[in-house]
């Protein structure tokens, strides 16, 4: 029979072996995820195998590493709450980098509402206008009226959209550049 020294594997298979069912139980009781507590065992047997030459023999090991899982499962927890503060942080600057898509959603439906009020002949130039993309002489011919008719209904069909629209969309200010009398605003901007 031989008094042969254990290697550091076999010493650490046998600890492993004696104290991961309940260290996994001391995990489990602990974290609202399974995988978080299989995470905690995996560390603290890692950090065992570090420190093998430190880990009490007997009774004291259990304590010794229910200490490492405690540890474990703090930096775990601080880890959790700095992830979960990157993530507040990051949805804040998001809402204010990206539109909610529902947005123009309820912009075009809002439109379409104020259109279908407006008068057939209103909503007519103004659909030739917006959504043909035609100019005043464009939708004369396509009337059957004169130039100076067309911008006459489109001048009243726009001033009557932005009433229907209300405050929250009829004084948008009008993009550079762009052909006051040729196109309101947000139903250029939304035109479904």
């Amino acid at each position: 029979m031989s008094d042969a020294i254990p290697s550091r594997d076999e010493v650490f298979r046998r600890l492993y072996a004696a104290h991961v069912d309940r260290v996994l139980g001391y995990a489990l009781r602990r974290v609202d995820r399974p995988e978080d507590a299989a995470d905690v065992v995996a560390e603290t047997f890692l950090v065992a195998w570090r420190r093998l030459g430190e880990v009490p023999e007997g009774d004291e090991a259990r304590p010794w590493l229910y200490g490492v899982a405690r540890r474990t499962l703090a930096n775990q927890r601080r880890g959790d709450q700095r992830r979960h503060r990157l993530g507040e942080r990051l949805r804040e600057q998001l809402s204010l980098c990206v539109p909610d898509p529902a947005d123009p959603v309820a912009s075009r439906v809002t439109l379409r509402a104020a259109l279908a009020r407006l008068r057939p002949s209103e909503r007519e130039v103004l659909e030739l206008s917006l959504w043909e993309d035609l100019e005043p002489r464009q939708i004369a011919t396509v009337l059957g009226l004169s130039s100076l008719a067309v911008r006459s209904r489109l001048s009243r069909a726009r001033t009557r959209l932005r009433d229907e629209l209300g405050e929250e969309f009829g004084n948008e200010p009008l993009p550079a550049g762009h052909d006051s009398t040729r196109q309101p605003t947000l139903a250029r901007k939304e035109a479904p």
